[in-house]
């Protein structure tokens, strides 16, 4: 607080400046001011104020006109005043002979008098200041010792002599309790919201071949706002173990009270074999009544599958991707090569407006940005060696061609990558499209009659589409919880992809969502048969469903024919008997296209006339595709954890790790939605 360094001495505000002083001795003067100035008429209608440490004058009045006491302020609590600064620091230090506050011995000192100046309360509370400081260590990834250090205890000294570094010894145990205060905030939260939790499970790894499993939830609460915590990091001895990571799920369901509450788990497949895939999903089945028997078990992590491909991509064209490091490197690492590199683009009038930057081999949007600031300075490139005799152009005519078709096809997933960093995550319903349009734009590159870009593709085309085959299902039923699209987009799309083989997709599509809608209705009514009066409007529209519920929204990479047995199950006498909500819902007209369309808003606007669908979007749209966090979307290799953290107990690793990004996401807005809708109309 900037008042704080000025305050010498308990002030009494009732007292008067000195006598005889003042222009003006009818009107007491009860600013704090004049504890520490005195004003000397000068003449009729002319005064100044004086310090009464360094004498140093100010104006007060001029011709009868009162300048107030704004200046004199600011000496006294800026540190202008020579004078009290001295006398502050010998207070402030009492080894140096001065003594503190004011130098005025502890048996003198006034006892019922609070320091105060311009109506700010400048009392110190140690506790309050532990708990700030453990704050600040776990928002900032400070060490614990932080405390220990020299340099920050004589920092917290200046700003407060009462400060006392002792009290923090087990500034570990501030952490702690502020991870358990907050994470039953959570907790509450999360018993308090009326649908399902989604999961997703992510792994970290350490130079040590410890793993950590990072679990975070995904939900809808009661008033429509869409959260993200991470709720568990768990270390695992063993990560290639089916059991050790069968136990992180088993572990969250007991700790978060989810049992019989997840509707989904997403991980990546490419971090476990397929024995441990098989037990994560038949475990999430046997412990949550999980809708179509668990297959609600997405395998492919977005973020890591674009991160493949961007990698694939790279690697492809390594050496002319070198060629073109080399020549950044040599401007950057030069001031002098760089001062001749400008001149030589102003020069020549290139109109870019980027900086070349060298790359993190960590995070390929990196490369994608080296490339594309080079390409955009290729002119100045080309030129360069008569400005520089020591540089070589070592790129031809065909590899800056080579390197602009790069950048075009990189730009597809750097876009498709960036929209998984946006905060709020968006909502599950914006991915269809997205998705579906990066396969379109990769197929039609992959059969060019351009052989070099053929190449460059078709083993990308291959390796997304296998995701795409593995997701399409779930990314439509979500985009049909879109009041704008419904099916129609489905239909579309599918269309454009699967050709003729459309009609099966978009019938499964649509056999999914009604078994959603089942599982969701029978759940309901049997809340409606416990809670009573709860639900009427799900009974007069529907009737339960008896019958086995089975099925699968997921494709293995056989194709289709895993699902055929899945939908010949189903009793289509049933289903005829659920042409309620679902049904309803579809057969409306398309709500109209809006900016900044809020879905979860509309669907909280129309839960009376769609009870259980609403409910059922809100599980649904709440998805993420992705298992990483936002600052690791771009990355090339899997997150390791630092030495130092790996140090810790593992308890006291959660508390941070989960306390931070609580405090981190608490004033982020809720809707997903909105916002990247916002962000499309800008772009």
């Amino acid at each position: 607080m900037e008042f704080e360094t000025c305050i010498i001495t308990p002030i009494n505000n009732n007292e008067k400046p000195d006598s005889g002083t003042q222009p003006n001795n009818q009107k007491r003067k009860r600013s704090i001011v004049w504890e520490y100035f005195t004003v000397e008429t000068l003449g009729a209608g002319c005064a100044k104020a004086y310090c009464k440490q360094c004498k140093k004058s100010f104006s007060y009045m001029t011709d009868s006109k009162v300048a107030g006491t704004s200046n004199l302020k600011k000496h006294i609590s800026l540190g202008t005043c020579q004078a009290m600064e001295q006398k502050s620091q010998l207070n402030l230090h009492p080894e140096n002979g001065g003594l503190r506050d004011n130098a005025i011995p502890s048996k003198k000192r006034p006892r019922a008098t609070r320091p105060t100046y311009a109506g700010y309360d400048v009392s110190f509370d140690q506790e309050c200041c532990n708990y700030d400081i453990a704050k600040m260590i776990i928002l900032h990834d400070y060490p614990l010792d932080i405390v220990k250090h020299q340099g920050f205890i004589a920092f917290a000294q200046t700003l407060r002599p009462q400060f006392n570094p002792s009290c923090l010894s087990s500034v570990e145990g501030y952490c702690v309790s502020m991870y358990h205060k907050e994470k039953q905030y959570l907790l509450d939260l999360i018993n308090g919201i009326p649908g399902r939790l989604n999961l997703t499970l992510d792994l970290w790894t350490s130079n040590q071949g410890t793993g950590y499993v990072f679990i975070r939830g995904h939900f809808i609460d009661g008033d429509g706002n869409i959260h993200h915590p991470i709720l568990n990091v768990i270390t695992v001895l063993s990560p290639d173990s089916g059991d050790s990571l069968n136990q992180t799920i088993k572990t969250c369901i007991s700790d978060w009270h989810l049992e019989g509450r997840v509707l989904t788990l997403a991980f990546d497949k490419s971090l476990t074999s397929e024995t441990v895939k098989v037990n994560l999903r038949s475990n999430l089945s046997i412990n949550n009544p999980v809708v179509l028997e668990g297959q609600l078990c997405n395998q492919n992590c977005y973020a890591r599958v674009l991160s493949r491909l961007a990698i694939d991509a790279l690697q492809a064209m390594s050496k002319t991707i070198s060629k073109v490091r080399e020549c950044v490197k040599f401007v950057k690492y030069s001031e002098c090569h760089e001062e001749k590199f400008i001149e030589l683009k102003q020069q020549l009038q290139v109109p870019s407006l980027v900086n070349l930057l060298i790359d993190d081999h960590y995070k390929w949007d990196s490369t994608f940005h080296m490339l594309v600031a080079a390409c955009e300075l290729r002119e100045v490139f080309t030129f360069f060696d008569a400005a520089c005799p020591d540089f070589t152009m070592t790129l031809t005519v065909d590899d800056w061609k080579q390197i602009e078709t790069l950048c075009t096809y990189l730009k597809y997933l750097y876009d498709a990558a960036h929209m998984l960093t946006t905060r709020p995550y968006p909502t599950a319903n914006l991915f269809f499209l997205e998705v579906s349009k990066l396969h379109m734009e990769l197929t039609n590159a992959a059969f060019s009659q351009d052989p070099f870009l053929s190449s460059l593709i078709l083993p990308l085309l291959r390796n997304f589409d296998r995701y795409w085959r593995d997701s399409c299902l779930i990314l439509a039923v979500a985009v049909a919880m879109d009041p704008r699209h419904k099916m129609k987009l489905v239909e579309s799309i599918f269309a454009k992809i699967f050709g003729e083989d459309a009609v099966q997709w978009i019938r499964i599509v649509v056999d999914g969502l009604h078994e959603l809608f089942i599982e969701y209705n029978t759940e309901m009514l049997h809340f409606t048969a416990i809670d009573g009066d709860e639900g009427d409007d799900i009974l007069l529209k529907t009737q339960p469903y008896e019958g086995p519920v089975d099925g699968s929204l997921f494709v293995d990479e056989g194709g289709l024919s895993d699902f055929e047995f899945n939908i010949s199950d189903l009793n289509l006498n049933c289903m005829q008997q659920f042409k309620s909500e679902m049904d309803e819902y579809l057969e409306e007209p398309l709500v109209s296209e809006v900016k900044e369309f809020d879905i979860l808003n509309w669907w909280r606007e129309n839960r009376t006339k769609y009870p259980t669908l609403s409910r059922t979007a809100s599980d649904i749209l709440s998805m993420s595709i992705s298992t990483v966090s936002a600052d690791s979307v771009f990355d090339t290799e899997i997150r390791k954890m630092d030495d130092y953290r790996n140090s810790l107990d593992s308890r006291t690793l959660e508390a941070l790790i989960c306390a931070k990004d609580w405090f981190q996401h608490k004033s982020i807005p809720k809707n997903g939605s909105s916002t990247l809708e916002k962000m499309k109309v800008q772009t």
